[in-house]
């Protein structure tokens, strides 16, 4: 299966029996990102969270709770 990055527009292919391949095949809304663009942006996201200005907003969904 054929992917591109939402942030890079770089092009991946995955193999069809990838359990992202499948989730991006069966739920079109979910976006896939190269590992390269994964990976700064959790960097970034973790420098965000120990700066203790990082506030997490979650719904009173029971839903949530799954997280």
């Amino acid at each position: 299966m054929r992917v591109k990055c939402v942030i890079c527009d770089q092009n991946d292919q995955l193999e069809d029996n990838n359990p992202l391949a499948k989730k991006l095949r069966n739920r079109p809304i979910h976006t896939y990102m190269c590992p390269t663009c994964k990976e700064r942006i959790s960097n970034l996201t973790e420098k965000r969270i120990a700066t203790g200005n990082f506030v997490f907003y979650r719904s009173s969904d029971l839903t949530e709770k799954d997280f």
